[in-house]
């Protein structure tokens, strides 16, 4: 899949792979054919600087207001802020969240995840290829 990842301590923008199971879930990033990094997720949130709690990593990756399951619930394609905002569609469902503290637009269709807080100047885009 297409990944895009934008925040003011990540940047990437190629190819991810996710695997997932049970109890975790990984993204595995790939730039021109090669793993560049893998964001796993459980009851930690592991990087190549090494692993953290879930509430760490938004507070140095993201945002320190976003809830702790903010980035599995991402990777799953899954709503976020407990549903608030939240509008089914005929292929997934978007969502609509405005605070003092973020300005998100958060869109799932069956191939294609959209996330962007204007505050917070965070991008996600999951995108699958056709192969």
């Amino acid at each position: 899949m297409l990944v895009v990842i934008k925040s003011p301590k990540l940047r990437f923008s190629d190819i991810g792979y996710i695997r997932h199971d049970d109890k975790s879930i990984s993204l595995e990033l790939y730039s021109a054919g090669v793993a560049v990094d893998t964001i796993s997720v459980n009851h930690l949130v592991c990087v190549s600087q090494g692993c953290m709690t879930k509430n760490s990593f938004n507070q140095e990756y993201l945002n320190t207001n976003y809830p702790d399951d903010f980035i599995q619930n991402i990777l799953m394609r899954k709503p976020i802020f407990q549903k608030q905002g939240y509008h089914k569609t005929e292929d997934g469902f978007y969502q609509t969240i405005k605070s003092q503290n973020y300005s998100i637009q958060y869109k799932v269709q069956k191939k294609n995840l959209y996330f962007k807080d204007r505050k917070n100047h965070i991008i996600f885009k999951l995108k699958d290829i056709d192969e």
